[in-house]
């Protein structure tokens, strides 16, 4: 194996995301030969590698799990928030969600232990689709849609969304589907229109649909999904290897 940088390593081993790698390490909770490593320190499978105490080996499963989230439910690893994912799935192996879905939404999220996937589905270049049914606090106009699609500046990020599709179910109730992930975007957005989300739910992400999952239970995606889903960000832009299941 060719040295690789830390953060890179950990995320391809199946350990965590390479973001999640970078605060461990700037944490000082990761050692390497028995030192605390630098960022950019480069490794090799010979290299003893801990993290919090505890040696890290090669994640040999390839898991993707697909869970309904309850609002409430906030998309974190650490334990010392209340009501995170990880305490409420309580799956018997390491996983960590794939992106966010805030605190007051619910929906689809994915959760797996494949750091290259996740670097790939959450690089905002790559433009994977992501749908959402959203009920607002007043009926719906014909402006207000066209404006969503149309793309909306945000003030506070000093950002202009992307052009997106949007189109109405009913007087309250709209879906949309993005191709990125602004800090709670959909609620910005509408806010920009005098709009107040009362409801926000994400029902895709790219082939992965949530269908008949009841709130709060999860399921393994299917071989289907996760042929399609690789079939479809293999030249997503990352320099991780390629994923295979």
């Amino acid at each position: 194996m060719e040295p690789t940088r830390l953060n890179k390593y950990l995320s391809q081993i199946g350990y965590c995301s390479r973001r999640e790698a970078d605060r461990l390490i700037e944490a000082g909770a990761v050692t390497v030969n028995g030192s605390v490593p630098e960022m950019g320190t480069k490794v090799t499978e010979a290299d003893e590698i801990l993290v919090k105490g505890q040696p890290v080996k090669k994640e040999e499963e390839k898991i993707l799990l697909v869970l309904n989230k309850p609002k409430g439910i906030v998309c974190t690893t650490a334990k010392a928030e209340k009501n995170n994912v990880i305490d409420f799935l309580h799956y018997p192996k390491r996983v960590y969600p794939v992106g966010r879905l805030d605190k007051d939404s619910e929906g689809l999220l994915l959760l797996t232990n494949q750091g290259d996937l996740v670097n790939r589905l959450m690089r905002g270049s790559n433009r994977h689709e992501k749908e959402y049914v959203v009920t607002v606090d007043k009926p719906l106009t014909e402006a207000f849609l066209k404006g969503m699609a149309a793309g909306v500046y945000l003030k506070e990020l000093d950002v202009k969304t992307r052009p997106c599709f949007a189109e109405k179910m009913d007087d309250l109730t709209f879906r949309i589907i993005l191709t990125q992930g602004l800090n709670r975007q959909i609620r910005r957005m509408c806010a920009c229109f005098g709009y107040q989300v009362v409801n926000l739910k994400r029902i895709r992400i790219m082939n992965i649909r949530l269908q008949g999952l009841p709130t709060g239970r999860y399921r393994e995606a299917t071989a289907e999904e996760r042929k399609e889903l690789w079939e479809s960000i293999q030249d997503s832009s990352n320099e991780a290897k390629m994923i295979t299941w």
